[in-house]
């Protein structure tokens, strides 16, 4: 991403409450869903990338996980998460990267990410992404991302359709699709948004 658009991202978090985004969720229910169903050990290396203040931390600390990492391109976010948390945020290893800049210090058993990857919309963001997972990613991977039905834009920035035909081809060589459907998440200020959810596992 350009700086201008961490300081997009910066400015959204500095500005607007959770009620005032569009991917607020108090419950976190098909990530969790996946999670579970993937039978992890609770010292499973899991990373929830654009995860910013979102709940999914707070869920995974309860389930007992003990090596949990937060990656968001706003610092701002990633504040927010850590004063809800409180002593509990000494638990997470929280990183602040654009993730086309990100260069992991592990390998991990999952990789999480609702509504990051479809912000990147050129050849060589997907490119770079895949490189990164191909590379750091040993287990499962779960993607959220808008469907062909969801949203043109998201926070005023253009954003990447997928269908599960055209996700699972973009990760074919690398990872193997376990499941994908679409459901309707709803905002904070009852709108609707449609997603395409699937999950993966490394070839």
């Amino acid at each position: 991403m350009l700086p201008s658009q961490k300081n997009h991202w910066e400015t959204v978090y500095e500005t607007k409450a959770p009620s005032e985004v569009s991917w607020t969720q108090n419950l976190p229910k098909t990530s969790l869903d996946f999670i579970t169903s993937f039978n992890l050990p609770n010292n499973a290396s899991i990373i929830d990338v654009g995860g910013g203040d979102s709940k999914l931390v707070d869920f995974l600390l309860d389930a007992g996980f003990t090596n949990i990492s937060v990656l968001d391109i706003s610092s701002k976010a990633l504040e927010r998460a850590k004063l809800r948390l409180g002593e509990k945020a000494e638990l997470v290893d929280w990183i602040v990267s654009d993730i086309s800049d990100f260069k992991p210090q592990k390998k991990f058993d999952l990789w999480h990410d609702r509504a990051a990857f479809h912000f990147l919309t050129s050849p060589k963001q997907k490119e770079k992404y895949l490189e990164i997972i191909r590379n750091n990613v040993n287990g499962y991977l779960v993607l959220g991302t808008f469907s062909e039905n969801g949203p043109k834009k998201c926070s005023g920035l253009d954003i990447q359709q997928y269908s599960e035909d055209s996700l699972s081809q973009f990760l074919k060589n690398d990872f193997e699709k376990i499941k994908c459907f679409t459901e309707d998440h709803t905002t904070p200020f009852d709108t609707t948004q449609n997603f395409l959810f699937c999950s993966f596992k490394r070839r």
